[in-house]
């Protein structure tokens, strides 16, 4: 499970990101207005596996919705994740589907 607290936004490159031995899982993001665009979600080989995928995407979503933003998911996989998970389409802006 990944705890929320090693999960960090990285305003300077813009992009979530979590260190997991010695690879780094990121997300790269957008942010205009009160929405959040998620261009890129980039998982080292070493640590991809659907459960981790998952947890960190879930986590990234967490602190999201915490800083009360929408989110549009412009990478493919993150479309996926959010069309697999219907409790973050309540997320999405209004007007935009997935």
């Amino acid at each position: 499970m990944i705890d929320v607290a090693e999960l960090i936004d990285n305003d300077f490159l813009r992009q979530f990101e979590i260190k997991i031995d010695d690879h780094l899982a990121k997300i790269e993001y957008s942010l205009q207005e009160r929405k959040i665009f998620l261009t890129k979600l980039v998982i080292p080989e070493e640590i991809n596996d659907e459960d981790f995928s998952k947890e960190f995407l879930s986590a990234v979503f967490k602190q999201i919705e915490d800083r009360n933003l929408s989110i549009v998911p412009t990478s493919p996989e993150i479309a996926k994740f959010v069309r697999s998970n219907r409790k973050y389409k309540r997320m999405l802006p209004v007007g935009v589907r997935i």
